[in-house]
């Protein structure tokens, strides 16, 4: 059970504000899919899609995410272990209909976004007034990529959405011990060495981290990107950040803001880095993305 507590302070005093459970699961999935993309990072496809008559079923809601990955949610109004099995059973059915997802995206989204579908990490979102310890690890065995997220509905307008446990299908390796930064050291044309350094700092960050590899970029999210590390360049690395740009103070060669700058990945706050002094005040940006994401 989360220890989440919301609090309505004012002249008075403080009052605490409880959470209960939605009146009926269609409202969460309702409120989620008006706000898919800021909830989750993921755009809305289709809700209560049908998976035919001989498969028999409906997928609550699908998507695609920030990185072209397919994205499958469903919803449970209390606890239920049976959410994450019956994700499971759609997301084969998905990964079998190939051609026909890839056609919904190209009618919902066009041609370019259809072409972008990234098929080697297919996503499950589960989301559920709460999951078992058994639960978070019951996904830890599976070869999935499957995100459980706990809500609490305040009333209102209010929803917490909190990140639970998260998992990647691919085969996952040790996380990287953290090696301690020499400062001033230069890469030059090595910057695939500074680019696992900065690997491993936003690994660091929180358990809940996870990449996905595209050819231009790998991302690093929670829910949602909060860091795009390109692979573009030799000389230097970039990184693009879900931080406001707005909110740091930008400094010429080192932090940029890509608002309206078309770039590899997602994040309006560019970050470049040359040495790994560049890295460790890159730092306090990351924990901003991440905080946000």
């Amino acid at each position: 059970m989360s220890g989440l507590k919301l609090f309505n302070v004012g002249a008075g005093g403080a009052e605490e504000i409880p959470a209960r459970p939605v009146a009926r699961e269609r409202c969460l999935q309702e409120l989620v899919e008006q706000h898919m993309e800021t909830f989750l990072g993921v755009r809305f496809l289709a809700s209560e899609y049908s998976t035919g008559p001989r498969h028999g079923g409906r997928i609550d809601s699908l998507g695609l995410d920030e990185n072209g990955a397919p994205v499958i949610i469903e919803y449970k109004r209390g606890q239920d272990a049976g959410v994450i099995n019956q994700g499971l059973f759609y997301l084969s059915w998905l990964i079998d209909h190939k051609a026909e997802f890839q056609h919904l995206v190209r009618e919902r989204l066009g041609a370019a976004a259809a072409a972008q579908v990234l098929w080697n990490d297919p996503r499950l979102i589960c989301i559920a007034e709460d999951f078992t310890r058994y639960d978070a690890h019951a996904i830890g065995e599976i070869q999935r990529t499957i995100d459980l997220v706990r809500y609490r509905y305040f009333g209102g307008d209010l929803l917490a959405l909190e990140p639970v446990a998260s998992v990647t299908g691919r085969e996952r390796q040790p996380r990287p011990r953290r090696v301690g930064a020499r400062p001033g050291r230069h890469f030059g044309g090595v910057a695939e060495e500074l680019r696992s350094a900065v690997g491993e700092v936003l690994v660091s960050l929180g358990d809940d981290v996870t990449h996905v590899d595209r050819k231009q970029y790998r991302a690093y999210r929670r829910l949602r990107n909060f860091a795009c590390v390109s692979r573009m360049h030799k000389q230097h690395v970039l990184i693009y950040l879900n931080a406001d740009p707005g909110k740091v103070d930008l400094i010429p060669g080192f932090t940029r803001d890509v608002t309206n700058v078309g770039h590899h990945g997602t994040g309006p706050l560019e970050v470049r880095l040359r040495t790994e002094k560049d890295l460790e005040r890159a730092v306090p940006l990351f924990r901003l993305g991440y905080a946000g994401a």
